[in-house]
């Protein structure tokens, strides 16, 4: 009796056909097998962590000071893990007091000794997370491990490192990232470096300066744009030696932090600023002129609603709509100047700031007696057309008559 392997081997071209049929099916069938499998074991894994972390939770207070002795979590991976995720989870959170309680809890249990090991030991993937994670912790202990990472070959290395500087965000850290940068140069994108520097040079922005004078140009112009935007009024008198760089982003810097200086130091620099080729240090002047609220900035001010940038002369303008008091006064230098554009960047200005009303009230309580062309002021605020603009040509004047009955 023939068997049905004699007849598979007989139907040559269909047996292949049919072997073929029959290996897709099971390797479809096993491969099925393994998504309900590994769906399963993950379903019984988070189930279990889950019932872990809450129970992890609710004798939170007693881990922290240490009644439940760290031995019972800490030999336990998923334990230490649960741990870990909360406690830095919490840092982002807490209050002084807090942050400080745990971190005692990190020191005492160990935890920052071990993210230190394995950012300096570990590589690739594990390094990274060991890196962000000790940043996380603000531990100051960690911050030469993180150094270290700066100057590790790999790219991302260096990116997780530089993330974990950032989350320090203390002088300390910012001191190693120019350390580093003033050696190597810019070996990683601008913007996480310049990201990373900003909340590090809050607390001591004069870090910068050292570096600012002595810097290749490409680094200064990045440590220009984190100047600019940690710069404090204590800083005026320093930032006066930038005025005059020829960095562009230098200038620009130093425009926006004299925002904050004195008014009588700052007014002067900041109209020499508002005068320079470049437009976006002419935008930086104009914006700081502004914030500094005072009567002196009102006639640079006036002179950037003439600019040949729109966008300088919209700020100029929402400088000048601040001047609440003297509105009236400043409407009638603008309109003097008889420049279209600064006057409807003026009038968008107080649209904006919904203050239209209060230009119309304050001219008519002024007063023809003081001000004689107060009609011709206030029909230029309703129409937004200057004087000349109003005034028919004497052509349309006869046509209009003689279209009269």
């Amino acid at each position: 009796m023939m068997s049905a392997f004699d007849a598979f081997r007989r139907l040559t071209p269909a047996a292949l056909v049919l072997k073929a049929i029959f290996a897709a099916v099971a390797a479809e069938l096993l491969l099925l097998g393994f998504i309900l499998i590994r769906r399963t074991y993950r379903k019984r894994f988070f189930t279990k962590r889950d019932a872990r972390m809450l129970q992890i939770r609710q004798n939170w207070d007693a881990i922290l000071s240490g009644k439940i002795p760290y031995q019972t979590w800490r030999t336990k991976p998923s334990d230490r893990r649960i741990v870990e995720t909360l406690v830095l989870d919490e840092f982002e959170a807490a209050g002084p007091e807090e942050s400080e309680r745990l971190l005692k809890f990190l020191r005492a249990s160990g935890l920052i000794e071990k993210h230190i090991f394995e950012a300096r030991q570990h590589s690739g993937w594990r390094r990274h997370r060991a890196l962000v994670a000790l940043g996380r912790t603000r531990a100051p202990e960690g911050i030469p491990a993180l150094a270290e990472g700066l100057r590790d070959r790999n790219v991302e290395t260096r990116l997780a490192a530089l993330r974990g500087l950032e989350r320090m965000a203390c002088p300390e850290a910012a001191e190693e990232i120019l350390t580093w940068i003033s050696e190597a140069g810019l070996t990683v994108p601008g913007l996480p470096l310049q990201c990373a520097l900003i909340p590090c040079c809050a607390e001591r922005p004069q870090i910068l300066l050292p570096y600012l004078r002595h810097a290749e140009p490409t680094v200064r112009e990045l440590l220009a744009r984190v100047l600019g935007e940690v710069a404090t009024p204590s800083m005026g008198t320093d930032l006066l030696q930038f005025v005059d760089d020829d960095l562009h982003e230098l200038r620009a810097a130093a425009a926006r932090a004299l925002s904050q200086a004195e008014p009588l130091v700052a007014i002067e620099v900041l109209s020499e600023l508002a005068a320079d080729p470049v437009w976006f240090v002419r935008l930086r002047a104009i914006i700081s002129l502004g914030k500094l609220c005072h009567e002196g900035a009102i006639p640079a001010l006036l002179h950037g609603l003439k600019d040949s940038n729109r966008l300088v002369r919209l700020r100029a303008a929402e400088g000048l709509v601040d001047f609440k008091t003297e509105m009236a006064v400043i409407f009638e230098k603008i309109v003097a100047t008889r420049d279209r554009y600064g006057l409807h960047a003026y009038l968008t200005a107080l649209d904006n700031a919904g203050l239209q009303a209060k230009l119309g009230a304050d001219l008519k309580a002024t007063g023809s007696a003081n001000r004689p062309d107060t009609g011709i002021l206030l029909e230029v605020l309703r129409t937004g057309a200057l004087p000349a603009e109003q005034r028919p040509s004497k052509e349309m004047a006869s046509a209009r008559a003689s279209s009269q009955p």
